[in-house]
């Protein structure tokens, strides 16, 4: 932390400087919790990134955690820190909507499982960010923080966009296909997915049992280390990056063969990668050639339980969901179990080629979004740069490279086999340090209809 502590600038925190600040009571959790409330006033106007914020709850909850710190008894990684939780996340003490009027003010009885571990952890929930409906396609109010006319991606739009903006220093986000890895990409963040099941779903509104995983936001890697663990099963993710003892060797995929990727964008990773190449090997590696459709196995797997998770509610609520959502619960209920089950089996095959497709290499890097975040707000963008390694529950993270011309971000993913989240987190602090992006700060958002400042040549 080389900045100093004062009233204006504690919105800049990042999560870790700001938990270990509480904790040797350089600063309180309410001085941080009033100036990042402060940042709200400021900044969302142009963002709406919250689904439900009462500063009262918030004033309460930092107080509270100054009272424990005061008696001894604040523990944890996240002591004092407010954390954003998205609205399909149980929580007990504030609504739950799903992003979708047909849960309004639904009130869970309880608390998601990584709520409880966040509050154990001595965080306490900042407020509920915004979700696309059911966590699928179809965008919710939020804007992207560099330019309000730009999508902020999905469906983890809220989290994303908070942290960027400075609102908040860490937030929990979801993803079935690319709703945590795209978003990121989009706010110029790091959104870091674990392993699957490395972060338990309990209390989190599914859409496919498979393929759903809890991930986190946040402005840099060794912050997203230290939300993570606190979120993880105990042992799974160590709460800081560790050095790497010599560079690393990695594996560069300039591509998905489903998808096609924005040259002019892409010249960032490009270049990212290459000044990576000073330090480190990076060998551009071929996709396996008999798995170049394997993004249809994420799909049938996705639609087919999704038809079987939503499928009451869609019997009940025809009316109010969106065409989208009702287009793609209808495809899932036409998939037989027989491909489905086939599906699965493909998964599994996958999982074993390309756990060996990594060896030899630390990691892969590859496109975190086929762009950056593109004009309008009818979409989120394009998940497909994401796909694979959420059907293989491989960890993966983004971290922001650089920003376009339009002065908007560009992400690069870096992916490990299942269970080396550590490694992941390692080489990827490597390669945060390696290119040094300067995006551990907030981003000052543009107002609407003001251009947001040109990229940095």
């Amino acid at each position: 932390m080389d900045m100093p502590l004062t009233a204006g600038t504690l919105y800049t925190l990042g999560l870790a400087d700001a938990a270990d600040a509480i904790a040797t009571g350089r600063i309180s959790a309410r001085a941080l919790a009033d100036a990042q409330l402060a940042r709200i006033v400021a900044t969302d106007a142009a963002i709406e990134a919250w689904a439900h914020l009462d500063p009262a709850q918030v004033r309460a909850a930092s107080g509270a955690a100054d009272h424990a710190r005061a008696s001894g008894a604040l523990p944890g990684l996240l002591g004092g820190v407010g954390i954003g939780v998205k609205d399909i996340i149980a929580t007990a003490e504030l609504p739950t909507q799903m992003g979708s009027p047909v849960y309004a003010g639904h009130r869970p009885a309880t608390d998601a499982e990584c709520v409880a571990r966040l509050k154990r952890a001595g965080g306490f929930v900042f407020g509920k960010t915004v979700t696309t409906a059911f966590a699928f396609l179809d965008p919710g109010k939020t804007r992207n923080p560099w330019n309000p006319a730009h999508t902020p991606g999905g469906s983890s739009s809220g989290s994303a966009a908070a942290v960027a903006a400075g609102q908040v220093a860490g937030a929990i986000g979801t993803q079935t296909n690319g709703s945590v890895i795209r978003p990121a990409a989009y706010c110029g963040v790091v959104g870091f997915k674990p392993t699957r099941g490395a972060i338990p779903l309990a209390g989190v509104h599914l859409f496919s049992g498979t393929l759903d995983q809890v991930g986190a936001f946040t402005r840099s890697v060794r912050d997203a280390a230290r939300l993570a663990s606190a979120l993880a099963d105990p042992g799974r993710i160590a709460a800081a990056p560790a050095p790497v003892a010599r560079a690393p060797r990695l594996a560069y995929l300039g591509d998905f063969p489903w998808t096609t990727l924005d040259c002019g964008d892409d010249d960032l990773r490009e270049a990212a990668a290459t000044r990576l190449r000073r330090s480190a090997e990076v060998v551009p590696v071929d996709f396996p050639a008999e798995w170049r459709t394997v993004n249809l196995v994420h799909r049938t797997i996705m639609l087919f339980e999704g038809a079987a998770l939503l499928g009451g509610l869609q019997d009940r609520e025809r009316a109010r969901l969106s065409p989208k959502l009702n287009a793609a619960l209808d495809e899932g209920r036409g998939i037989a179990r027989a491909d489905y089950e086939a599906a699965l089996a493909a998964r599994d095959r996958a999982i074993g080629v390309f756990t060996r497709w990594c060896e030899g290499f630390d990691a892969v890097l590859a496109p975190a979004a086929t762009s950056a975040a593109p004009k309008g707000l009818d979409s989120t963008g394009d998940p497909s740069c994401a796909t694979l390694w959420s059907l293989l529950g491989f960890p993966a993270l983004t971290i922001p490279v650089g920003r376009n011309a339009a002065g908007l971000p560009v992400g690069l993913q870096i992916a490990t086999p299942t269970g080396a989240d550590d490694r992941l987190l390692a080489v990827a602090a490597w390669c945060e340090a390696q290119l040094g992006a300067g995006f551990d700060r907030p981003c000052e958002p543009a107002s609407a209809g003001r251009a947001p400042p040109p990229a940095p040549r």
